[in-house]
């Protein structure tokens, strides 16, 4: 009976660690670069995210500061949704 308990629990907190994992955040920065072509860009931090094929990224531009919602894609940075801060 306590294996099955102990079971559950060690089960339980797994599955909430992995949700936790891939969880959306969200980000404010600065472009550094953007590569439309690539679907790719990469804020002041270094960091670099990739982009879904449809986005339009024609309206944003190095040096402008957004708002990027983004989750883990195996080692991918996969952004969600980026749009300017004000």
């Amino acid at each position: 009976m306590k294996t099955r308990i102990l079971a559950s629990l060690a089960l339980g907190s797994f599955l909430a660690a992995s949700a936790a994992v891939a969880a959306a955040s969200d980000v404010t920065g600065t472009i550094k670069t953007i590569d439309p072509a690539a679907h790719i860009v990469t804020l002041s931090d270094g960091i670099t995210y990739t982009l879904a094929a449809d986005f339009k990224a024609a309206g944003f531009k190095a040096a402008e500061k957004v708002v990027l919602s983004w989750e883990m894609d195996g080692t991918v940075h996969k952004a969600l949704s980026m749009t300017q801060a004000s």
